[in-house]
């Protein structure tokens, strides 16, 4: 099958999240047509399929997204367009990750053995009726594979120098001290929550969570907002608020740290409130027979050994490594979620390759 070609048709539809835009029909069509079952997951208003061809040998899942972050202003080319000029593809998903979906496709279609795909409508958004509740459904029916991974743009300067095996955790939390709200002038009338909250602030930045560990870089706790709404210059505020983001490896979890800002409140800000949202746990997969197998395909295809990594945001990743081992490979994403986002043709099609033998080797 033509990669280039299935590519240029998924970024010609617009499936900015939540929509869909016609994507994973488009794939489901593609994947029945190679012989695979499929399994249309709708949750919510989200748009999942679930691919899947038996055969000999170990069971070997491809995970990625169909949806998109907004193009916004300032394109050269009609970001839904799927425009080839100079040797570029471009479009909106083109490294983000429509490229990568074609390129396992055209990976599935040339060899054989035991391949699935799941596919979510959801990455870019809350992530909440996406890739995990696919893998509920997977695992109520048996579906889980033995080595997972996925095509997010992981490539720094050219394809094959990286791939990650990890991801840090991710929470927000956000702190809210109530004072008494008074004049100025008269403090021993009003009682200031601005001070407490920047004393638990302090201790918080004063800390240091971690020196990291031979995968992960230290743990890190920023600021993102302090909120007091006070417009005017005299006042004590009766309230204050802070939000903060904790980026943190596999030394701790969020659990363990919501217990410790919980301990510095208490100490600084006994009646704060604190709300915590965890957007994923860090996890690192061990070094094994399926990470191997990917590193080889990557040497073999690209004549490159990829850097093992474990830097940058979160992926859908972080819960697939709840069910299985999972590594993530993909194109080069200097261009991911800017203006003429845009893939390199050549680096679309050793991508395939790389992918195709991963399954040759992997699966037999």
């Amino acid at each position: 099958m033509d990669v280039l070609a299935f590519a240029q048709s998924l970024l010609r539809c617009q499936s900015v999240t939540p929509a869909d835009g016609g994507t994973q029909g488009l794939l489901a069509a593609q994947m029945e047509a190679l012989g695979f079952a499929v399994t249309r997951l709708r949750y919510g208003d989200i748009e999942n399929l679930f691919a899947e061809r038996p055969g000999a040998g170990a069971h070997l899942c491809f995970a990625g997204h169909t949806d998109v972050v907004p193009p916004g202003e300032g394109w050269r080319h009609d970001p839904f367009g799927g425009v080839v000029e100079g040797g570029m593809l471009y479009g909106r998903g083109a490294v983000d990750m429509k490229g990568a979906i074609a390129a396992f496709v055209a990976a599935a279609a040339r060899a054989p053995g035991h391949v699935s795909l799941l596919i979510t409508g959801d990455e870019e958004g809350v992530a909440t009726d996406g890739t995990v509740r696919v893998l509920e459904w997977m695992a109520a029916n048996g579906k889980i594979p033995d080595f997972c991974v996925v095509g997010e743009p992981t490539s720094r300067a050219v394809l094959g120098d990286v791939v990650k095996i990890g991801r840090r955790g991710s929470m927000n939390a956000r702190i809210t001290v109530t004072g008494r709200q008074g004049h100025v002038a008269y403090p021993h009338l009003a009682d200031n929550p601005v001070h407490r909250l920047i004393a638990a602030l302090s201790a918080m930045t004063a800390a240091a969570l971690d020196s990291g560990n031979e995968w992960f870089e230290p743990s890190s706790l920023q600021v993102t907002s302090v909120d007091v709404g006070n417009a005017a210059s005299n006042v004590i505020p009766a309230t204050a608020s802070a939000r903060l983001n904790i980026r943190f490896n596999n030394m701790h979890d969020s659990a363990g740290l919501t217990a410790w800002l919980r301990g510095i409140l208490a100490e600084f800000a006994p009646a704060a409130q604190l709300q915590v949202q965890v957007s994923g746990e860090a996890f690192l997969t061990q070094a094994g027979p399926h990470t191997e197998a990917l590193t080889r395909a990557i040497e073999k295809v690209t004549g490159m050994t990829p850097e093992r990594n474990t830097g940058g945001g979160t992926s859908d990743a972080r819960f697939i490594a709840r069910y299985c081992p999972v590594a993530e490979f993909g194109l080069v994403g200097v261009s991911m979620h800017r203006t003429d986002e845009a893939v390199e043709v050549a680096a679309l099609s050793r991508l395939a390759n790389v992918y195709q033998t991963l399954i040759e080797d992997f699966c037999r």
